[in-house]
């Protein structure tokens, strides 16, 4: 059921007859709203829809989605976490569970409902009683030297996107170098680097989703 889950207060929630709940975190920056966008306007002709964004003290990502039409309005919905947002993820998921559960009462069949994190470090993992599987987004403008820090985000999540790929050349980051620490961090997890600028589909990721729903269709 997604990665480890050190010291996780939650455990998972029963998965069968529900969508499949997707968590996306990562640092201020890295490209979770974008990466999010992406996968709606991928995904959202063939699957049932939904996504929850987290911010401390506004609607700002909800409202970047809304904006950009990515899915019908009544399909966002903003949790404002007043607090750390690893808080909201992992040591009190309530307000998210009841933003996902309102969600899955108004709009009966949905395959899958995203969960945005608010920017957070690179030890931010989503509790196994919030997220089914989770993605963990860096960008290359924050250093080649990122992913062999690892971190629970880092090595834990399902799927690590290393994203702005196009700003390597301009930063002086290696890809090659991340892809190498990436691999020996993770333990053989999957890693995509996305460029949205150049691929707006983010088409990596989107299989991978897709593969994962296969995956849990086929057990379930």
């Amino acid at each position: 059921m997604g990665a480890v889950h050190d010291h996780d207060p939650h455990t998972a929630a029963p998965a069968h007859g529900r969508a499949l709940r997707l968590g996306i975190g990562g640092p201020v920056g890295s490209g979770k709203t974008a990466l999010t966008a992406a996968l709606c306007r991928a995904l959202r002709g063939e699957l049932g829809l939904a996504v929850v964004t987290n911010d401390i003290y506004t609607t700002e990502d909800a409202d970047f989605l809304r904006r950009n039409a990515v899915l019908p309005d009544e399909r966002i919905t903003a949790v404002r976490t007043g607090c750390c947002p690893h808080t909201a993820i992992r040591d009190d998921i309530s307000a998210n569970l009841d933003a996902v559960e309102a969600l899955e009462e108004r709009h009966p069949g949905l395959d899958l409902i995203i969960i945005e994190s608010g920017g957070d470090n690179l030890t931010a993992l989503f509790s196994q009683g919030l997220a089914d599987r989770q993605i963990f987004v860096l960008d290359v403008a924050g250093g080649d030297d990122v992913p062999r820090k690892g971190g629970l985000g880092v090595a834990a999540a399902d799927l690590l996107v290393i994203n702005k790929t196009d700003l390597a050349p301009l930063v002086g980051s290696d890809l090659d170098l991340m892809a190498r620490d990436a691999s020996r961090v993770r333990d053989g997890r999957p890693v995509a680097f996305t460029s949205l600028r150049e691929r707006p589909g983010a088409p990596e990721v989107a299989d991978w989703v897709r593969s994962v729903l296969h995956s849990t269709a086929a057990v379930s």
